[in-house]
């Protein structure tokens, strides 16, 4: 699984094609979780293995006109639930991906995983393949809170599961935590944090949980913990984990040993990324700088349809949005990024940004720093008002 190297375009604007990832959507789970906003559906008691592969492999090549000679830096394998999918399947994709678009040398390919699915000879079959890292849904240890968010495994699983992806040859796996659940104390989050530390991950994704429309906790809201307990979680939790060597280095993202995940990264600073499956979405730029998101058809039979196209519809960026929709990702960011990016990202030049900046920066939600973009400990805590200066 390795590619020849190539270097990005730049464009008299200093525009250049950024790094380029792979997003591939699974759509089915066991079961649909209540507070899941996610384009996911119930497994029937067969899923179209063969037939979706097919039309993965075939809704990429509409899309390798994007491609521009770059390789794959990553490959995220998301969800619903892709641990359903046998290693077969699986690894058919991979090697129909490789045909047509090359891969890095390092390239970080994940796959999203839950407790429930989790088989020690898939796994390891799937770290055969070259999947090199898991990200494995969790959301809690305890059997009331895992009730309460309608999963389908229990405490116990959980711990099992980290377990079977270290045996199976995972040395890096992330796991998903969600705080500020149903009745939940303090003493239960840290409780929460403790364990899933204990079981040496080397990402946690920790965040809290929200009432998403479309779901069934939006129509039937359980009882949540009061803001000033929601504050008190994050303080102590994100104490807990600076202490036990997790750098936060985004929004709800602590890393172990500078393991941070290369494919959110991406997203973060901007770059693109092709994205195929049942509501897959897309950013993707030309050479000349112009940028497209994109998304694909959203219901499953729809897309496995041959008498219906993968591509539901595509948007085209103007100027007047790049601003805000460079910020929006990268302010997640602790450390922000480098200001010289965010005209290699959009072509425009920094200047444009002067005025917002000052504003923020006067309002005390950015660094006062000349040569970054970051906002600061309050901007990232407050980031819907500091991006509204940005505002197209």
């Amino acid at each position: 699984m390795k590619g020849p190297g190539t270097h990005p375009e730049v464009g008299a604007s200093g525009f250049q094609l950024p790094p380029l990832a792979l997003y591939v959507h699974i759509p089915w789970c066991v079961r649909k979780c209540p507070y899941c906003d996610f384009n996911s559906h119930a497994a029937g008691s067969e899923l179209p293995e063969e037939a979706y592969i097919d039309a993965l492999l075939a809704d990429l090549e509409q899309d390798l006109g994007h491609v521009h000679g770059r390789e794959l830096t990553s490959i995220f394998f998301g969800g619903g639930t892709p641990s359903l999918f046998s290693a077969n399947a699986i690894g058919r994709l991979l090697d129909g991906v490789e045909q047509r678009v090359p891969f890095a040398r390092a390239i970080e390919i994940t796959l999203e995983a839950n407790p429930g699915t989790f088989e020690q000879a898939k796994f390891a079959a799937y770290r055969q393949l070259g999947i090199n890292r898991l990200s494995i849904g969790v959301q809690s240890f305890q059997e009331a809170k895992l009730k309460a968010l309608g999963r389908i495994h229990d405490g116990d699983e959980a711990v099992r599961a980290a377990d079977m992806a270290r045996k199976a040859g995972f040395d890096n796996f992330n796991l998903d935590l969600m705080h500020g659940l149903p009745d939940q104390s303090i003493e239960d989050a840290l409780e929460d944090l403790q364990t899933a530390i204990a079981q040496g991950p080397t990402h946690l994704s920790w965040y809290q949980l929200t009432m998403e429309p479309n779901t069934v906790f939006w129509n039937q809201p359980p009882e949540l913990p009061e803001d000033d307990i929601l504050w008190d979680i994050q303080e102590a939790g994100q104490a807990l984990l600076a202490e036990r060597g997790y750098a936060q280095y985004e929004v709800s993202a602590y890393a172990r040993d500078g393991l941070r995940a290369q494919h959110n990264l991406n997203y973060w600073t901007f770059g693109d990324f092709l994205g195929i499956g049942a509501g897959a979405h897309a950013k993707l730029s030309s050479p000349e700088g112009r940028i497209i998101r994109s998304w694909k058809t959203r219901l499953p039979k729809d897309y496995l349809d041959p008498a219906k196209r993968f591509q539901a519809g595509e948007r085209h960026l103007d100027q007047g949005e790049l601003p805000f929709e460079f910020l929006m990702n990268v302010l997640r960011l602790t450390d922000g990024v480098p200001a010289a990016l965010f005209t290699q990202r959009t072509g425009m030049p920094l200047a444009d940004l002067a005025a917002a900046r000052t504003e923020a920066e006067a309002r005390g939600l950015l660094l006062k720093d000349p040569e970054r973009l970051v906002a600061t400990p309050e901007g990232q805590l407050f980031l819907n008002d500091l991006l509204q200066h940005f505002l197209p």
